[in-house]
């Protein structure tokens, strides 16, 4: 018996409402593909170390584009200046020191101006940053030594400046490689979270973080590495609530999905320049001030 033929399903013509609403979703989808950032894929095997290196320094690239002023976050105008707010900066953050620093550097310009001075002063013009006494003994300490030791000169050598008081291998960096232009890596808080979120080392020592993330990087690019780093610890990859939603390097960040995922939603998490904040410098350099930055307000001000 012959088989009857199927009929024929009339195909129905796209209307241009359908076309339309099929653009919209298809232009919604391009969009959110774009913004939103993606996750990194599972290795399925252990990262090699030759991967870890191009990792890490891709990672660095993409940190120097998205923070080609990236500084110091501490006011200075000499190397005197900066070895004092770094021994200040412990404890407490950048933008409280360089709100405190002015009246210092004021009344005691000089290694010998504040190897003299009267701790109780001194203790005054230091008590917004907190372990005021201890951090007074350890800067007229400090200064002392520079007098009795260095002529009232900072020195430039990591191995002078770690025997000064209140100096230890972070802050004898911090002054090496922005008062002297010497590589050295700055661990800090923000350096210690990132680089193990980031998975460059599972260490916790300082002194190992630093010989461990030096190695992933040619010396040349130490002291810009930490700013970099540093900078994205204070916008973006934050302790308590990353926005990777935000995060410019989300692909290659093994920690992606920690914090907020979703993009608006990770946009209002944003800090300083980046959430249209003042940053922690009253003095910031040009370059910053040109990509949208506000200075800090001084200690006092209101508003």
């Amino acid at each position: 018996m012959p088989v009857p033929a199927e009929k024929a399903v009339p195909v129905k013509k796209p209307t241009p409402a359908r076309k339309a609403a099929a653009a919209k979703t298809a232009a919604a989808k391009t969009a959110a593909m774009k913004t939103a950032p993606v996750a990194p894929e599972k290795p399925a095997k252990p990262e090699s170390h030759t991967a870890l290196v191009r990792r890490a320094r891709r990672i660095n690239r993409e940190l120097a584009e998205v923070y080609p002023y990236a500084h110091p976050e501490l006011d200075f105008e000499n190397s005197f200046e900066l070895i004092v707010a770094t021994v200040l900066s412990a404890q407490t953050t950048d933008l409280r020191v360089n709100q405190t620093t002015p009246a210092l550097f004021a009344k005691y310009p000089t290694p010998e101006d504040l190897a003299a001075a009267n701790p109780e002063e001194v203790e005054e013009i230091l008590r917004p940053c907190g372990f005021f006494r201890a951090k007074t003994k350890s800067v007229i300490g400090l200064s002392k030594a520079l007098v009795e030791n260095h002529d009232g000169e900072v020195p430039g050598r990591l191995e002078d400046l770690v025997k000064l008081p209140g100096v230890g291998r972070k802050t004898a960096f911090v002054v090496l490689g922005n008062a002297f232009g010497r590589p050295g890596i700055t661990v800090d808080t923000h350096f210690q979270r990132l680089v193990r979120r980031w998975r460059w080392t599972e260490e916790t020592d300082p002194d190992k973080i630093e010989a461990a993330v030096g190695a992933l990087f040619p010396k040349s690019e130490w002291t810009m590495l930490s700013h970099h780093v540093i900078f994205h610890g204070r916008r973006i990859c934050h302790a308590r609530k990353p926005a990777c939603g935000a995060c410019p390097i989300a692909p290659l960040c093994p920690a992606f999905g920690e914090g907020e995922t979703d993009p608006e939603k990770a946009k209002k998490l944003l800090k300083y320049e980046k959430g249209g904040f003042p940053g922690q410098r009253l003095k910031p350099p040009q370059s910053y001030l040109d990509a949208g930055g506000i200075p800090a307000p001084p200690l006092g001000a209101t508003g």
